[in-house]
């Protein structure tokens, strides 16, 4: 077994969370904004692209995320 000190162990638990709370959070609101764009669409069919759109730009959040992880666990 590798011995890790306290330090070590912080940045995987930082890097984790990173990951997970944006994760959490990108759910959150794609859950509203997906209920949202198909209640438009279903109203107005040329809505379509704009929903798409809007459904996506939160998982920018998943992969800010995922650079400061990666960032935390390869270069501190």
């Amino acid at each position: 077994m590798v011995e890790t000190g306290l330090g070590e162990m912080g940045l995987y638990m930082g890097a984790g969370l990173a990951v997970g709370l944006g994760a959490i959070a990108t759910g959150i609101a794609q859950k509203e904004i997906g209920a949202a764009a198909v209640g438009a669409t279903a109203e107005n069919p040329e809505l379509l692209g704009k929903s798409l759109l809007l459904t996506v730009i939160p998982e920018t959040n998943v992969v800010f995320g995922m650079v400061v992880g990666l960032i935390l666990i390869f270069l501190a």
